[in-house]
């Protein structure tokens, strides 16, 4: 029986290490063989190139799986600034994210694969729209969480903030588990009280540290599948 699973790969903030730790599971998930799909719903700060906005992470993730879907699928919604997305498209002046069409978007990519990695936009609180977040489409389109864990000052509380909201949508038994994530050239290591304060509090599988790619996302699936 083939396998049908769906990941939502959201972080601890911005510039931790989302669309870097997709890539590498959707490489190593095509890897195995398997049917590998991509969506980043919304990206901002995109930059507009010959009357378009050119959505980086969104392209990242489908190089990386090999997937040749339309970008109006993977990423509808793409905005220039560099905001929360139902901000950036106050600002923007543009239509604001719709829950249902994204839905729709990720059924079509979802019909035709065994695997669909769902990236956020920032964290899991970001408003997609007025009232929902990430958090919110998680639960609607039934996405396990994976949490990408930014190595900083503070990452602690904000894995905790991240896992609380997640609980509190009903998400608790779909949280497949963490990563800690370098995401800084120079970050230093991760304290063993940081690690341990991490175990501690997640109450979800620490899935790996993201140092190297291939070699560690090869593990991460082999723990995820």
């Amino acid at each position: 029986m083939p396998i049908s699973r769906r990941f939502l790969i959201t972080g601890t903030g911005a510039g931790v290490g989302k669309t870097t730790v997709g890539c590498a599971l959707g490489f190593a998930l095509r890897a195995r063989g398997m049917r590998v799909g991509v969506m980043k719903p919304v990206e901002t700060g995109c930059a507009e190139i010959d009357g378009d906005l050119k959505p980086r992470d969104a392209d990242a993730l489908a190089l990386a799986v090999g997937s040749l879907l339309p970008m109006e699928l993977i990423c509808p919604y793409r905005y220039r600034s560099t905001l929360a997305p139902a901000a950036a498209a106050a600002i923007d002046r543009l239509p604001p994210p719709d829950l249902a069409n994204i839905a729709r978007c990720f059924g079509e990519i979802a019909a035709d694969n065994d695997v669909v990695l769902v990236e956020s936009a920032g964290a899991i609180v970001a408003p997609i729209t007025r009232d929902r977040d990430f958090a919110d489409l998680a639960a609607m389109l039934g996405l396990e969480v994976i949490v990408v864990v930014g190595n900083r000052p503070g990452c602690v509380d904000a894995t905790t903030l991240t896992l609380q909201r997640c609980e509190s949508r009903g998400l608790k038994v779909a949280v497949a588990g963490y990563i800690l994530c370098d995401c800084e050239p120079t970050a230093s290591s991760a304290t063993d009280d940081t690690e341990a304060a991490l175990k501690r509090i997640a109450r979800a599988p620490c899935l790996g540290r993201m140092r190297h790619r291939e070699p560690l996302a090869r593990t991460i699936v082999e723990k995820l599948i």
